[in-house]
């Protein structure tokens, strides 16, 4: 089942065309790695399809929603839906890994604590943190940062992982740990799209490729 599915897409930046002709589907369970020059369009692709940037051409759709004339309101519920993950953590320095994650929760509408301590514990096991949810975020090495990135995107049961870079400031022993920590989120079902410029992690670990290149998208296979 297709995740996610995009025709005859263009997307801007304002008024500047920043990618053209964009078709491509992402079925259930897949990973896909994303990649092309800095510049290229990689992080806009990902905004479109998280809700960032707004489509004005073509059709789009990603975990059952609709983004053509998405409203703004309608976008926490699309994300929702969705995990993504930032090359710049972007957790919050002054509170715990448990802290970081309860304020996601709420944030998106859980409300019961006992039910909220349950599934930070469930996500922070996945990821290999159980023994640091007390801890701060610069305590964590940047592996460790990244495994809670991971922890946070997957809190709601996203049917679509979105990561940009995510390995990109990392060792390489250590985005290995985080490739297979991804890889094996899909085999629950989860799509996984990985922006990358670590073209070693490409050969070691073979995958679907997007590539963008003269400012479209070709599928590799």
């Amino acid at each position: 089942m297709a995740l996610i599915s995009l025709k005859d897409v263009n997307i801007y930046h304002d008024t500047n065309m920043v990618l053209n002709d964009i078709n491509f589907q992402v079925e259930s369970g897949e990973f896909v790695y994303l990649v092309g020059k800095t510049g290229s369009g990689k992080s806009s692709l990902l905004k479109t399809l998280y809700g960032e940037l707004p489509l004005q051409d073509g059709e789009a759709e990603i975990a059952g929603v609709n983004l053509k004339n998405i409203k703004r309101s309608k976008i926490p519920f699309l994300r929702r839906k969705l995990g993504i993950i930032f090359q710049d953590f972007q957790l919050l320095p002054d509170r715990s890994v448990f802290k970081n994650l309860e304020f996601v929760m709420r944030a998106t509408g859980w409300k019961n604590k006992k039910d909220i301590k349950l599934r930070a514990a469930e996500v922070l096991k996945m990821v290999n943190l159980t023994t640091k949810d007390f801890k701060k975020p610069f305590e964590l090495s940047g592996g460790e940062q990244q495994r809670l990135v991971i922890a946070r995107a997957l809190l709601n049961h996203p049917n679509v992982i979105l990561a940009d870079e995510p390995t990109g400031n990392l060792d390489p022993d250590v985005a290995d740990e985080i490739y297979h920590l991804m890889k094996s989120i899909t085999e629950t079902g989860t799509a996984v799209i990985m922006a990358t410029h670590d073209y070693r992690m490409l050969e070691k670990f073979p995958s679907r490729i997007f590539k963008i290149e003269r400012n479209t998208l070709v599928d590799l296979v």
